[in-house]
């Protein structure tokens, strides 16, 4: 994994409130974001006024990074679900970083790559079964290294357009076979194998 620590050498990060609006959906990109500590929501909003979560980030996430490349309004806003420190990151200052730490390109490209896959999941599950659309979000989810996915039933049911009732519902169906353990406001993995042969279920 990349070291994207290096992005911040020299400056000082700027402090953001929970609540506070990181960038918002349409706006022009002038730079991309490196979450120092805390965490934020990044969410599509629709033309009825709905909102829907496409990933929570945690301390040593990118964000903002996809529409910052390709120069496109952003698709998706942003906003501090708790106190956060964060690190702006322009093109001239990515240039930079990049000739001080070449060894950060492929790793960029390959992080590019995987935010370009998890859009176009979220478009695809959209025409998907709920259990097919939770377990998705599941397995797209990255390992928890100090313990269970921390994730309430209406986050996950905000992440792929479900209410929390169906989300329940279907954690607890997955629970029942014995291929998640639930607990307060956890989620544990334990056969990802059998996860993953659910997503081709007719």
């Amino acid at each position: 994994m990349a070291d994207w620590n290096l992005l911040a050498e020299g400056r000082c990060p700027r402090r953001c409130r929970a609540g506070q609006i990181i960038y918002l959906q349409g706006a022009r990109p002038d730079c991309f974001y490196y979450l120092v500590s805390g965490s934020v929501r990044s969410f599509i909003s629709t033309g009825g006024g709905e909102e829907r979560v496409l990933a929570v980030h945690r301390a040593g996430d990118l964000m903002g990074e996809a529409s910052f490349f390709d120069g496109c309004p952003r698709v998706t806003s942003a906003m501090a679900l708790e106190d956060c420190r964060i690190l702006a990151i322009s093109r001239a200052q990515l240039d930079a970083a990049f000739q001080r730490h070449p060894e950060l390109a492929l790793p960029m490209l390959q992080h590019l790559a995987r935010t370009v896959r998890l859009l176009s999941d979220h478009v695809e599950s959209s025409s998907l079964p709920a259990r097919q659309r939770v377990v998705r979000w599941l397995l797209s989810q990255p390992p928890a290294e100090s313990g269970p996915l921390r994730a309430t039933h209406e986050g996950i049911g905000q992440a792929v357009g479900l209410s929390r009732v169906t989300v329940s519902r279907v954690l607890g169906e997955l629970s029942a076979l014995g291929l998640l353990a639930l607990g307060y406001r956890t989620v544990t993995v334990l056969d990802r194998a059998g996860l993953e042969a659910l997503v081709f279920e007719l």
